[in-house]
């Protein structure tokens, strides 16, 4: 049956079909993605059946789980998308500390499972995200600084190679592919499940606080000496932001920019609270003096609050921005920030920020993949949601502006998941890493077959 049929054949959907469309649902809607054909699986014989339908029309083998990558994945076209629902539902053992996810769980199920227990996970910002996608990725969490890029915390991975062969690799077996695929850039084969290492958590100190954004100047240089030696249980992040007019928007950030601060406190045990509480005001209280904040929700709660705290997008948008990892940017960095993104600028971004990195987050581990360690001492991450053409064209205008503004502290480096489309830099391994990973790579998949599913300049 050939790929222009509008029809689903053995398991494999085409354009024209409901399962088409709903195996290449993507997060981002500015990056829709269009195969020649495409499926859900949700067991290892479907992987199977899909592999052989590939081999037999010739096709490329692409694999995403929500879609949220989209934008930097390499086009779809002459390609089949296997979109991974395994099932199976989290799988806990408290006594070792290790949580075993299927492809398919999102942050928020695997949160809501794992949290009654004391544990956590170095789980990413939105409750929407995949948790095999952002693991493999690197992934960048609120707890980052205290236990490490959340990739560290993989302790073995099952996944289908090109062949049909189920493998599971850890330490043990097959220690050269688990060092690849922690961090690699795909390609490998369809990964099943993943088992990850918890850490305990009674509870966090976590929230956000905003102010106009004319107060940027004097309140941004306070963070930023706090951030230079904070405690590694703390984590935090920085953002000028425009919200649309929105009901879920709280009317007193509708107004015009807004600077928001936010971050999490980690709490291993209750007797932990009042050292919590403690840096938390280390932080806050000299930013509330210098400026009155227009909202302020920071407290004391459980770990499964986290993911409200970035006030991520719940539903599928449009977005345009760019991302560095930057040196530390001192007050000229500061300077050249708050110019091109800051009040009185007129950018159209609805957010510009940076993200606290340094303790754990950037010490290599001497049990980790080829990604295990950020050298840098900020993630910044910009984005629009454009709403016609010269909308987006100016996005890419205030982007390329923030960008050549703050390139004398770019590390030349990215976090994978903070990457925002395929066309700018995407440097996260060095030429010694991947030539390593091509190796392997080759060895596992000599054909090429998933060749499409590497993610570009890897």
């Amino acid at each position: 049956m050939g790929s222009g049929s509008t029809i689903v054949w053995d398991g494999v959907a085409f354009p024209g079909s409901r399962a088409y469309e709903d195996a290449t649902q993507v997060f981002n809607l500015a990056a829709p993605a269009e195969p020649a054909a495409a499926a859900t699986v949700r067991t290892v014989d479907q992987i199977r059946d899909v592999l052989r339908y590939a081999e037999r029309e010739g096709l490329q083998i692409g694999v995403h789980t929500t879609g949220h990558a989209s934008a930097t994945a390499r086009s779809m076209r002459g390609a089949v998308l296997i979109r991974t629902q395994l099932d199976g539902t989290v799988e806990l053992d408290t006594e070792r500390r290790i949580a075993r996810i299927p492809a398919g769980v999102r942050w928020g199920a695997a949160v809501q499972t794992i949290a009654p227990s004391g544990l956590a996970a170095p789980h990413g910002s939105a409750a929407t995200v995949g948790v095999v996608g952002y693991l493999l990725r690197g992934g960048l969490s609120f707890y980052s600084r205290r236990v490490g890029l959340a990739v560290n915390s993989v302790r073995a991975i099952e996944l289908v190679t090109a062949d049909g062969s189920v493998r599971r690799t850890d330490d043990g077996n097959d220690p050269e592919l688990f060092w690849a695929l922690r961090g690699g850039g795909g390609g490998f084969g369809v990964v099943t499940a993943i088992e990850i290492e918890l850490f305990p958590a009674a509870k966090v100190v976590t929230g956000a606080t905003f102010w106009p954004a004319v107060h940027a100047p004097r309140l941004l240089p306070i963070w930023r000496r706090w951030a230079q030696d904070a405690p590694w249980d703390a984590s935090t992040s920085l953002r000028i932001l425009n919200l649309p007019d929105l009901p879920e928007v709280p009317p007193v950030l509708r107004g015009g920019p807004v600077l928001c601060i936010d971050g999490v406190i980690h709490c291993a045990t209750e007797a932990d609270v009042p050292t919590a509480r403690s840096h938390a005001e280390d932080l806050l209280g000299p930013l509330r003096a210098a400026a009155e904040p227009i909202l302020d929700t920071w407290q004391v709660t459980d770990p499964a609050t986290v993911l409200e705290t970035h006030m991520d997008p719940a539903d599928p948008v449009a977005v345009h921005g760019d991302h560095m990892l930057l040196d530390e940017i001192g007050d000229d960095g500061v300077a050249e920030f708050l110019r091109t993104a800051g009040a009185g600028s007129d950018s159209p971004l609805v957010l510009a920020g940076l993200r606290q990195l340094g303790g754990a987050c950037s010490i290599p581990s001497p049990t980790g993949g080829v990604l295990d360690h950020l050298a840098a001492r900020y993630a910044y991450s910009a984005a629009g949601v454009p709403a016609d053409e010269a909308q987006e064209e100016a996005i890419a205008r205030r982007c390329a502006a923030i960008r050549a503004a703050l390139s004398p502290w770019d590390t030349g480096r990215t976090a994978p998941t903070f990457v925002e489309n395929r066309r700018q830099p995407q440097r996260h391994l060095t030429r010694d890493q991947l030539t390593a990973v091509h190796r392997i790579r080759g060895r596992i998949d000599p054909y090429g077959r998933f060749r499409n599913d590497i993610m570009p300049n890897c």
